[in-house]
């Protein structure tokens, strides 16, 4: 009674074991997959699964959220024979467990491996200068050959970003120099085009006061011709008054002519250049008797003619 007590006892204490053996919760974010006598059956997503115990067995626990790889520093020798370092990172997420586990054999060195060699070979086919100002193509080209590469492994490549790409000591003193040559290049010719636009701001600057001189002459020529027209007019208008005066029998016309010339005639004599003092028989009181002549004639012209007959006095002409 004893005994059977007992072996009751094992039994069910093994059947208890088995059944919480075959009781699987998957966490979440992980995938695990599922191996009977060694073959893979099928994947448990996260939760509550039975399995069958001794029969079925948990094959892997892949993690099927996005991972980070390192890529370690490596030299790398450029299409122009440059030597440089270059690592990177590899952002890489697993879309099928089975695949990943079944289809290649530690999946994180593959994807290191595969990521190191197309790193060489991308930055290897680049010249230095295009590798360095490149780096989102390079980026570029590397994501489409290693996602394309591990697409059969059901992991999915979702970036891949080169780090740091450190040239020699040598090359980096070459670019340097390079570089403050390039600015000093540049000072100058932005101070050339700034020279270049001031002599072209002063040449302008002294064209419009040309033209703005050239208007004032212009307007100036234009107001003088006017203003001699204005003269000859009245020159005209007094000649004309004068000859009707002379036609209506006026002498004090032609004393007005005789006192004009007279009088101009002094003024050539005062205003000549060659001579200093001339002597002349000049009486004052003939010239202030032509200019009474001339005024008498005006207000005589001024007051209306005189009557038939009547007579002007001619001035002592000396």
């Amino acid at each position: 009674m004893l005994g059977f007590s007992t072996f009751g006892i094992a039994l069910i204490v093994i059947a208890v074991f088995l059944i919480f053996s075959g009781v699987k919760t998957v966490p979440q974010g992980y995938e695990w997959t599922v191996q009977r006598f060694g073959r893979y059956t099928k994947t448990l997503v996260p939760g509550l699964h039975l399995i069958i115990p001794i029969v079925d067995r948990i094959g892997s626990r892949v993690s099927m959220q996005e991972q980070v790889l390192d890529v370690p520093s490596q030299e790398v020798i450029t299409k122009d024979n440059a030597m440089v370092r270059a690592d990177g990172v590899v952002f890489f997420q697993v879309l099928d467990a089975a695949k990943a586990t079944y289809e290649v054999h530690d999946m994180v060195l593959a994807i290191l491996n595969l990521t190191m060699t197309n790193l060489r070979t991308v930055m290897g086919s680049l010249d230095l200068d295009e590798l360095l100002s490149q780096r989102d193509q390079i980026n570029t080209r590397l994501l489409t050959v290693v996602d394309e590469a591990t697409t059969p492994w059901g992991i999915k490549i979702t970036r891949i970003e080169i780090k740091d790409i450190e040239p020699p000591r040598d090359i980096i003193d070459a670019m340097a120099r390079q570089m403050k040559a390039e600015r000093e290049k540049r000072a100058n010719i932005l101070e050339a085009e700034g020279v270049r636009q001031s002599e072209i701001l002063r040449a302008e600057g002294e064209k419009q006061s040309a033209i703005l001189e050239a208007e004032g002459r212009r307007e100036a020529a234009f107001r003088d011709a006017e203003a001699r027209e204005r003269e000859a007019e009245a020159e005209a208008k007094a000649t004309q008054m004068v000859s009707d005066a002379i036609a209506k029998g006026d002498p004090q016309a032609i004393n007005y002519f005789v006192a004009q010339k007279y009088v101009e005639t002094l003024s050539d004599f005062a205003r000549s250049p060659n001579e200093k003092l001339v002597f002349m028989p000049l009486e004052a009181s003939g010239v202030i008797g032509a200019l009474g002549g001339m005024t008498e004639m005006l207000s005589g012209l001024k007051d209306g003619p005189k009557p038939a007959g009547g007579r002007g006095r001619v001035p002592n002409a000396g």
